[in-house]
């Protein structure tokens, strides 16, 4: 295999240039190591809160790309971890970065055959766009190594709002991607997943610093995005409602707050099955706002899928050229028009040869 990437060894871990090629730009400010193992993975506080948006919310425009991974073993052992920053000056994702065929994760799992689960904590969803193509490299990789289960948890969804001319194709192949299932999961960050962020990827953190409250803004976000990936792609994500947590909580500060939220009106106190609600991309967070104070207590991750799951369809059917019919036309389709009497016959075969023989009399009574 002849890798695309140069590693080098650093102080707390290995700096590597994913493309072989790269050198130092004035237009991006991580050229030419976008990728860190390790310790050197971490990132200052400032820099996590602008790109992944805790504690107060998703921030816009998206303007960097930043993912998190840990490798694993089957028994859930970390193997490494490391991160890998977009390049601005080249336009390139992480997620494009890593899953490179000859890339760093091509190498990674080829010269270590222990590797069974990737995880990846990214900003940003991964997308399909013509410049980027992160997902199709992902669904390749997939499909050479079957014995790798990969789970994506995200900050926040990337183009996949109508407004966005490459949406179709980020939906379509988020669903393309979310159908391996359970090889992969596609999940929102939320609830005890923030403090591993913070304790495992994040410098400067430490003690109670680490386990700060999820603020309204952040938790609704959270909600959003378990209610838009289910949406999209039809599969159940991972999610834990803190939100919900608060509501049942029986502090009357913490209802206070929830309620005089102001996004709580673009986000209803729903699970997030039935949230309708639409994130402005505009749209800033007062730090000042009231906050629900949900200390959410650090859990592991859901379990690993490893190997073929018993609760997976053997097979699949798809049906092209649906007809767009809606939930209340489908419910009345076997009842009558309001107002219209109903008449019901049975009509067994003594009736039917009973009737026969009455037309021939009435024929003949006729002639």
């Amino acid at each position: 295999m002849e890798p695309l990437y140069e590693e080098y060894l650093a102080n707390h871990g290995t700096i590597v240039k994913p493309y072989y090629w790269l050198s130092f730009s004035l237009d991006c400010s991580n050229c030419p190591y976008h990728i860190r193992t390790g310790e050197e993975a971490r990132v200052p506080y400032t820099e996590f809160y602008q790109i992944f948006g805790f504690p107060y919310g998703p921030t816009y425009p998206p303007t960097k790309h930043l993912t998190f991974y840990e490798l694993k073993t089957s028994s859930g052992s970390l193997v490494q971890k490391g991160h890998a920053s977009s390049c601005t000056g080249n336009d390139t994702h992480p997620e494009s970065m890593l899953f490179e065929v000859n890339g760093y994760f091509d190498s990674a799992i080829h010269n270590n055959d222990c590797i069974r689960h990737i995880i990846l904590y990214s900003s940003n969803s991964p997308c399909n766009e013509a410049n980027h193509c992160c997902i199709s490299k992902m669904y390749t990789f997939l499909a050479k190594y079957p014995d790798i289960t990969l789970s994506v948890y995200f900050s926040q969804l990337y183009h996949t709002e109508a407004e966005f001319p490459a949406s179709p194709w980020n939906r379509e192949a988020l669903r393309s991607l979310a159908s391996l299932w359970p090889q992969v999961t596609l999940s929102p960050i939320s609830g005890g997943i923030w403090y591993s962020l913070l304790s495992n990827f994040v410098s400067g953190v430490q003690g109670a610093s680490v386990f700060q409250p999820i603020l309204t803004g952040r938790a609704l976000a959270d909600r959003h995005n378990a209610h838009e990936i289910n949406a999209i792609t039809g599969v159940k994500p991972y999610f834990t409602d803190v939100l919900l947590q608060a509501e049942e909580n029986p502090d009357v500060k913490v209802q206070a707050a929830l309620e005089g939220h102001p996004l709580n009106s673009v986000f209803p106190r729903q699970s997030f099955q039935v949230t309708s609600g639409q994130l402005q991309p505009n749209l800033t967070l007062d730090p000042r706002v009231p906050v629900v104070f949900v200390l959410v207590p650090y859990r592991d991750l859901p379990p690993i899928h490893v190997g073929p799951s018993p609760h997976k369809p053997r097979n699949i059917i798809r049906h092209l050229n649906v007809p767009q019919i809606s939930f209340q036309e489908t419910g009345d389709l076997r009842k009558s028009p309001i107002g219209m009497p109903v008449e019901r016959v049975e009509i067994t075969g003594q009736f039917a040869s009973s009737k026969e023989a009455d037309e021939k009399k009435k024929k003949k009574a006729k002639n």
